[in-house]
């Protein structure tokens, strides 16, 4: 065992704090990885929260990693020392079931592990990128191309795969005129992605305060929700619309924005239940659907999508004594785009 830093919550609602974790041993396909950046995700204040139900304490939340391996098992073939890598939101799966077989392993059916606030096959909780090393199988560790540096690339480890895989699964390219719902973690990196992918894009937000950013990250169109003429002027607009947000909407009435035959995705997932009047999907034959980020090889796939295309997160570096503020900040929307802790600072 491998004795490391770590910022952790102690109990739901407490703030985080500076404290030392034990990492397992190296077996035969693990990879040691030297953290150098973890993103900070809306889900890990959900989930030090309680936000999403009964969770595990102490917490250490992180599922943006980015880093350097520094040891490999005496297994191991796809990583070697000094590899720049990332690993996601999972560590692990049965990888016999139906799913894992195809490359779905975040529905694993037969015992998948999350970063963290899980229990992993050893029997024991697993704890995420707030830390200073992380001990992870080879098969659940992603290659980070050397067109990204380190620290933008650690985001796209769940924000980038978030919104890369509906974004490819229901079609966004050329000729699909596609909106994101929010301008925040997840939706400035579906904007940069859509665009890419070549679909006209289109941001709804509450207001046009970060319509220049929006314009700058690749969206051709920028709306405020908060006026009623939006929902006028755009119905029956978009053949996608990828809902980034975790605070619950009226989804009627942007279902009203989506084409007949097209589809509106939630990638958000908020804390509360919502209603729904089933005739504003009936009408138009319309789909109301979900995603949770992608398997292991599409995460590459993504991946390898950005530094093909130059893609980023639109970061803001912070030491890790600065955790419990950017937790404030992100519940505040006060932040362009993504906090990203420098792990030397641990």
């Amino acid at each position: 065992m491998t004795t490391v830093s770590a910022y952790a919550a102690p109990a739901a609602k407490a703030p985080l704090e500076r404290t030392t974790i034990q990492r397992r041993p190296v077996g035969e396909f693990d990879v040691l990885i030297d953290i150098k950046f973890a993103g900070i995700c809306h889900s890990d204040i959900h989930q030090a929260r309680e936000g999403w139900g009964e969770a595990i304490f102490p917490m250490v939340p992180g599922h943006e990693i980015a880093g350097v391996v520094t040891e490999v098992g005496t297994g191991v073939t796809k990583y070697a020392v000094g590899d720049r890598v990332g690993v996601g939101c999972l560590v692990d799966s049965c990888r016999e079931c139906e799913n894992c077989k195809v490359g779905l392993e975040q529905h694993c059916t037969g015992g998948g592990v999350g970063t963290y606030n899980a229990i992993g096959k050893d029997g024991e909780p697993t704890y995420g990128g707030y830390s200073e090393k992380v001990v992870v199988d080879e098969n659940f560790v992603v290659r980070i191309p050397d067109g990204l540096s380190l620290d933008v690339a650690a985001p796209l480890l769940c924000a980038g795969i978030t919104t890369y895989s509906p974004l490819k699964h229901w079609g966004a390219g050329p000729d699909k005129k596609v909106a994101v719902i929010g301008l925040g973690g997840l939706g400035h990196m579906g904007v940069k992605i859509a665009h890419a992918l070549g679909a006209e894009v289109t941001v709804l937000s509450q207001s046009l305060r970060k319509k220049d950013d929006g314009l700058k990250l690749g969206a051709d169109h920028y709306h405020a929700t908060s006026d009623p003429k939006t929902f006028e002027e755009l119905a029956g607009t978009f053949d996608l619309i990828l809902s980034t947000v975790s605070a619950p909407l009226d989804f009627g009435a942007y279902l009203s924005l989506v084409k007949t035959g097209g589809a509106l995705v939630n990638v958000g997932a908020p804390e509360e239940p919502i209603s729904l009047n089933l005739f504003s999907l009936i009408g138009g034959n319309k789909t109301l659907a979900g995603s949770m980020i992608g398997g292991i090889a599409e995460t590459q796939e993504m991946l390898d999508f950005c530094a093909e295309h130059g893609l980023g997160a639109e970061i803001e570096l912070i030491r890790a004594d600065q955790i419990n503020e950017a937790y404030e900040r992100v519940l505040a929307s006060d932040v362009r785009y993504r906090f990203v802790i420098d792990t030397a600072t641990i």
